[in-house]
């Protein structure tokens, strides 16, 4: 009896460590994906960054550059874009005495191929 007790407790832990958060995942990927609209800034599963233009049934039409539309399945769609906003720490900027660019180095003159015929180029 025992034996079978440490079986279902192993197998309600494998479902609540390894199933659960998956079927949770799918199913906020899935609402994702049915609340796309017009608009939105999106990125496909294969990187590709775009703008919807317009929905059909399973597929979703793309603008990835001005005038060049294409169109992926709805299942595609990895993620709706958002923008970041990257606060800068007043402790990381430069002290305003410094230099906008690093200094120039100047490049060691190299070995030309006839000064030195035994090293390949």
């Amino acid at each position: 009896m025992s034996g079978f007790l440490i079986i279902v407790l192993v197998l309600a832990a494998l479902w609540f460590v390894a199933i659960m958060p998956r079927r949770r995942r799918m199913q906020s990927h899935q609402a994702m994906q049915d609340s796309l609209d017009p608009g939105d800034e999106v990125i496909t599963a294969g990187g590709l960054h775009g703008k919807v233009v317009e929905l059909v049934d399973t597929e979703v039409r793309l603008e990835i550059a001005d005038g060049v539309v294409v169109t992926v399945d709805r299942r595609a769609i990895a993620a709706v874009a958002t923008e970041v906003e990257v606060e800068v720490d007043p402790d990381d900027e430069p002290p305003e005495d410094s230099p906008a660019e690093p200094p120039e180095v100047e490049a060691e003159p190299t070995e030309s191929a006839a000064e030195n015929p035994g090293k390949p180029s």
